[in-house]
């Protein structure tokens, strides 16, 4: 998804319930070098997974988090997925998401390197400033009264945003947009 909500709501996943920035940090910074891994192979080695399909996986992994961050495994499955492992893995479903984009278009080879990587850089920027300011609004949330009242509906809204994203490239894959 060009817009980047998928990310971001993949992000707010990942940090809602991380209350130190250093671990903040840590999952963060997989993320983005998952992301930035595939973004960069995706696009230079002219790899190229069908988009719907790598949307519908990042709309999975919206629901993953979600899931995770209600106990899900951990309840059902008796089973607590390494956290870091998965995000770092979605980083490079989420990297490769980009790079299918980023393939539509007519790149030139002269420069590509250079051009992909200062992209990705310009990226990564982006998503940190989006992530200050979730991080911002997270802050005061998780000081309300109504923090610990609302936290298990707002990780329910992700599962179900998630599920309604993979749904929609799914759709879109088998032509039912058309």
């Amino acid at each position: 998804m060009v817009t980047g909500y998928d990310h971001l709501l993949f992000l707010v996943g990942v940090i809602f319930f991380l209350y130190r920035m250093k671990d903040v940090g840590i999952y963060v910074s997989l993320f983005a070098i998952g992301h930035s891994v595939t973004l960069l192979y995706g696009v230079l080695s002219g790899t190229h997974i069908d988009a719907f399909l790598v949307d519908a996986v990042i709309g999975l992994s919206v629901t993953y988090k979600g899931l995770d961050n209600l106990g899900v495994f951990k309840a059902r499955l008796g089973v607590q997925p390494d956290t870091k492992a998965a995000v770092f893995l979605f980083g490079l479903i989420h990297g490769f998401g980009l790079a299918t984009k980023l393939q539509d278009f007519a790149l030139s080879d002269d420069g590509l390197v250079g051009n992909i990587v200062a992209f990705n850089v310009g990226v990564e920027i982006g998503q940190l400033l989006a992530l200050g300011g979730i991080l911002i609004a997270m802050g005061y949330w998780r000081r309300s009264a109504s923090f610990e009242k609302h936290a298990r509906g707002a990780n329910i809204a992700l599962v179900v945003a998630g599920i309604l994203l993979c749904a929609w490239q799914l759709a879109g894959f088998f032509g039912v947009l058309e």
